[in-house]
């Protein structure tokens, strides 16, 4: 396997205001934009053609990522002018696949932090024969899922919506969002509409009686959908239980970026990220936190599980905990914020406006 397909053209409209500038797989996680983690694990899993299948801001991600030559990777982009779902982001990029029909293609959600083993993903595939290969993971709570039963042998026996009932839950198996595909499955699917694998092509493809294997990997795994997700998976990149190549620094409890600046007496803990040019004052404390490039985080404010957009201000005294600051929003001194704000880029709190709790 020497090729692969991103699907990173979601709006991400449940990570807003983060993705109000920037589409969602070049949010920073862990220093650098999350495609960079993606692309540098299947680098390391042997893949050196990627197509990245773009469509919400697609004009940023060519003047980043370039030909992909310096992750090692022969990197090209096709843009959807109308968003065609994943089953026709995949069929829309086939025409740059250089696979023959029955070589296989792995295919990413570009939203997915992921441990998982992508070479034994591949050898499942090829060992088993299957026309596609399914990442599953196991979760405690599958009720916002959809489930993937399989029979003893792992082949797939069914796709079944997210269940209502605990009577619907039969396995505790779900769709982790990577897959291989034979080559020659990408072009049954149709072109120029709308497809979703999930709803469309792999009930299809069963119903027919194709061949999909499931492989359960559940060593790291999460959906960065949501803010509170997108901050622990960089975090977690920080800390080590996520594992990437390209995290720039030695993982640790913090991540500081060279040009930041941040005062002898500050206290960064959990995975915390301070991006290029930011300052963080005297007395802060940041804890399990993203702080992004040029940002200011002033003496004594106390940040926790949040996430400081580029050039954001955070006032003296404020405490900020499982919050989002968008790109260059200010909140002033001494306001509290706490589970599920989010301030809009470019918005202003004045000093003392917003809190939980009593100010004394």
């Amino acid at each position: 396997m020497t090729e692969a397909i991103l699907l990173v053209g979601g709006r991400g409209t449940r990570l807003r205001p983060l993705t109000v500038r920037t589409p969602k797989p070049m949010v920073p996680a862990a220093g650098v934009p999350f495609l960079t983690h993606q692309l540098a694990r299947a680098r390391a899993a042997g893949v050196e053609h990627i197509v990245l299948a773009t469509s919400y801001l697609a004009e940023v991600f060519e003047p980043y990522f370039g030909d992909g030559s310096s992750l090692g990777l022969h990197i090209e982009y096709v843009t959807e002018e109308e968003p065609l779902g994943t089953g026709g982001a995949i069929r829309n990029v086939a025409s740059r696949l250089h696979s023959g029909p029955d070589d296989p293609v792995l295919i990413f959600n570009g939203d997915i932090l992921t441990g998982l083993d992508i070479p034994a993903l591949v050898a499942a595939h090829e060992t088993t024969g299957a026309e596609v290969s399914l990442h599953l993971t196991r979760v405690e709570d599958p009720r916002a899922f959809g489930l993937v039963p399989t029979d003893a042998t792992g082949r797939v026996t069914a796709f079944l919506e997210k269940p209502q009932t605990s009577e619907e839950i039969v396995t505790d198996q779900i769709n982790a969002g990577a897959y291989v595909f034979r080559r020659s499955v990408i072009d049954t699917i149709p072109a120029g509409r709308p497809v979703s694998v999930e709803r469309e092509t792999f009930p299809e493809l069963l119903a027919t009686g194709a061949h999909l294997q499931g492989m359960v990997d559940s060593t790291y795994w999460l959906d960065l959908g949501t803010p509170q997700a997108f901050v622990r998976g960089s975090a977690d990149l920080v800390l080590g239980r996520a594992p990437s190549p390209a995290v720039p620094g030695r993982c640790g409890d913090r991540l500081v970026l060279p040009t930041a600046t941040v005062a002898p007496d500050a206290k960064l803990t959990g995975g915390t990220v301070v991006g290029e040019g930011a300052r963080i004052g005297e007395g802060a404390r940041i804890t399990g936190s993203t702080v992004l490039a040029g940002a200011v985080v002033e003496p004594g404010a106390v940040v926790t599980d949040s996430f400081v957009g580029a050039g954001a201000r955070i006032g003296e005294r404020t405490i900020l905990t499982g919050t989002v600051i968008g790109d260059g929003a200010v909140v002033g001194p001494d306001n509290e914020l706490r589970e599920g704000v989010r301030v809009w880029c470019d918005a202003r709190i004045p000093a003392a406006t917003l809190r939980f709790s009593s100010d004394q």
